[in-house]
């Protein structure tokens, strides 16, 4: 793979001080112009005018919105922002072959968009009903000159995620790159609202299904590889309304600290990314009250969510092998709030 046009490993440490993990990737991984407008053929240009980050994106109130499980991003007011048009790769990821569940939509989407354009072949993971924006990621993909597959179906399934490792293997020509970005999030103002169908759902989303896809995923992963779990604010500060969200999102951090001992050995890296409020199909899909969703974001000190394009240099960071020595470290990218 080719990372020539990374940052040396001393100005990684200086940025690291000075603003965190990615405002040390985003001069070579995402140039933003100032018009929006972007490569799609994912080609490095120049770097985005300065702007006041608190006004680079829709803030709150929002407009009141519902849709049902699984929610389309397409039919979001706004719609998020993946990286459609801004996001431009460096050749990071050159070669590279990667998994992402979860990558039809929001910050899996970004992900996806992300490492194609750094040069990586990619396969996503989504549910049928998600069909339109995972063809829609799949065009950007194919844009970028990167291979895509899609790979529809149910990962609370075990078999399923079974048979989804080995689709990707064999239709990528290999995988080295995992993100188990997938989850699912339903509001409850009360435990006693909680049924056990949600209880259930929720944990084989965001807790057996990772377990599963890894499992299978290990064998089939050379040394140098690595694998990204998306956790979230909620694993530390948890909001009284998603409880059973944040009990699975704890467990993801927990998972990438002891996985990534356990198989370092084997060469291989684990992280996770520990996002904020972000404005993805999560939220108004049952993600948060009526009243939440307005106000969506407003709590942090940016006052505003965070949009998944924010979040794409992350991923990109995670998994390229200039972090050779990154491993169960868990990101947060809370918009001010901190972390842990």
């Amino acid at each position: 793979m080719t990372d020539d046009t990374s940052p040396s490993r001393r100005d990684v440490f200086r940025g690291m001080a000075a603003g965190g993990i990615a405002s040390v990737v985003a001069a070579p991984a995402m140039a933003q112009t100032a018009s929006g407008s972007g490569s799609v053929s994912g080609q490095a240009g120049a770097a985005p005018a300065l702007s006041n980050p608190q006004d680079r994106f829709p803030k709150p109130p929002f407009e009141m919105q519902t849709q049902p499980w699984p929610a389309l991003q397409s039919k979001m007011t706004p719609v998020p922002d993946c990286g459609e048009e801004s996001y431009k790769g460096s050749g990071r990821l050159t070669g590279r072959k990667a998994l992402i569940t979860g990558g039809d939509s929001g910050i899996g989407r970004a992900a996806a968009i992300a490492y194609a354009r750094e040069g990586a072949d990619v396969a996503i993971n989504y549910l049928p009903a998600e069909e339109p924006d995972a063809r829609d990621v799949a065009d950007l993909i194919r844009k970028a000159g990167r291979k895509a597959v899609l790979i529809p179906g149910d990962i609370r399934e075990e078999a399923f995620c079974k048979s989804l490792v080995d689709q990707a293997v064999q239709q990528l020509g290999g995988l080295d790159i995992l993100v188990s970005n997938a989850a699912y999030q339903h509001a409850q103002k009360s435990i006693l609202d909680i049924s056990t169908e949600q209880f259930d759902q929720t944990m084989k989303t965001n807790v057996y299904a990772m377990f599963w896809i890894v499992k299978a995923a290990l064998p089939q992963m050379p040394a140098g590889s690595a694998i990204i779990c998306t956790s979230s604010i909620n694993a530390q500060r948890p909001s009284e309304y998603i409880l059973d969200y944040a009990c699975t999102k704890a467990a993801n951090a927990i998972f990438v600290r002891g996985l990534a001992k356990q198989v370092i050995g084997q060469g291989i890296r684990v992280n996770g990314v520990a996002p904020g409020p972000f404005w993805t199909p999560l939220q108004v899909g049952g993600g948060q009250t009526a009243d939440g969703l307005k106000t969506f974001g407003s709590s942090t000190p940016m006052g505003r969510p965070g949009q998944p394009v924010e979040l794409a240099s992350v991923y990109v960071e995670l998994a390229a092998a200039t972090s050779s020595y990154t491993t169960g470290q868990i990101y947060g990218e809370t918009g001010g709030v901190g972390w842990p």
